[in-house]
């Protein structure tokens, strides 16, 4: 059966606030710079009201994703969990008007609709603050199966991982997908994500993953091994493809006995929110189109370049525009 989308996402439908600050306002609040913290109401309530004005729009690691990759041109489908509130249609419209298909119903009562406060400091590191708010509500009944089928690959979010009810939805949709004959890839997403789930996680991927992508960090915690080199085997080994990034040493690319290098797309870094999330919609865009490892990897890495050049966890119109033309056969 031919693919209605391309690329199903399935994760933590957030809005991010993405301001500047110094390492000082960090200390001050107690963070580790670089890491994702999941935070309560009330630690959101204080850091919002601290932090000087950011910018505010829909996102989540998947959803920004599916957002960049329908830019480039897939078709892409979207479930995740938003609050019947103000937020929640600021989400629903935003990530819509992307061209993402997002059909999950809103949450009629409960937590209101999540959102990630996004600390960027001047060496372009971010600190995400995360209130999940909603995305928990999120549980297998959301994972509609008939639109799994129709997906090439069902994208995972390893932040997802977090609520338990959250990963009974990956199983659903991981056996949704293969009993279909589709593809399931899975973003690791944050290395504490990995220490808190280590077992949970490499039974998944081992199991159920088809594409694994992570960062260097993401992986060698995974595997409990501080050789990347090492890391990059056990993966090869897991899944039939894995795309690893290394930052400024670009990516490595392992599937079956091939090893692919794909060097960085050298760019000022300003914040690095959303590399990652741009790097695997570019990949998994390209990939769908039938273009080869190095060629999914170096559009990836494009999208990840341009994202690291400006605040906010997407590239800009201009910058979508250039990589399309890259993408074009």
């Amino acid at each position: 059966m031919k693919a209605k989308y391309d690329i199903l996402g399935i994760g933590n439908a957030i809005v991010d606030v993405v301001a500047a600050v110094d390492d000082q306002f960090l200390a001050r609040h107690d963070m580790h710079k670089g890491a994702m913290h999941l935070i309560d109401t009330d630690r959101a309530d204080t850091l919002y009201s601290s932090m000087p004005p950011g910018k505010e729009s829909s996102g989540g690691s998947v959803a920004n994703s599916c957002a960049v990759a329908a830019a480039l041109g897939a078709r892409v489908a979207y479930v995740g969990k938003v609050a019947d509130d103000q937020l929640g249609s600021v989400f629903r419209h935003d990530i819509t008007a992307a061209g993402v298909t997002f059909l999950t119903p809103p949450l009629r009562s409960g937590a209101p609709t999540a959102r990630c406060l996004i600390l960027v400091t001047p060496d372009g590191q971010r600190t995400m603050n995360t209130y999940l708010g909603a995305c928990i509500a999120l549980d297998a009944a959301d994972v509609d199966v008939d639109l799994v089928s129709e997906a090439t690959v069902t994208y995972l979010e390893g932040y997802l991982f977090d609520p338990p009810a959250a990963q009974a939805a990956f199983y659903k949709a991981a056996s949704a997908a293969h009993q279909t004959g589709r593809q399931v890839a899975l973003s690791l997403s944050d290395a504490f994500c990995v220490h808190r789930h280590r077992d949970a996680f490499k039974k998944f991927v081992a199991d159920h993953v088809d594409i694994l992508f992570a960062n260097e960090s993401e992986i060698t915690a995974l595997y409990e091994t501080n050789s990347f080199e090492e890391a990059s085997e056990l993966a090869r080994k897991a899944v039939a493809l894995a795309a690893l990034t290394r930052s400024e040493r670009g990516s490595i690319i392992v599937r079956g006995a091939d090893t692919v290098a794909v060097p960085a797309t050298a760019t000022p870094v300003v914040d690095t929110t959303g590399a990652g999330d741009a790097y695997a919609a570019g990949f998994l865009a390209s990939m769908t189109q039938g273009k080869s490892l190095f060629e999914c990897g170096s559009i990836g890495s494009a999208a990840a370049a341009q994202v690291i050049t400006h605040y906010g966890a997407r590239p800009g119109p201009e910058a979508l525009s250039l990589i399309r033309d890259l993408s074009k056969p």
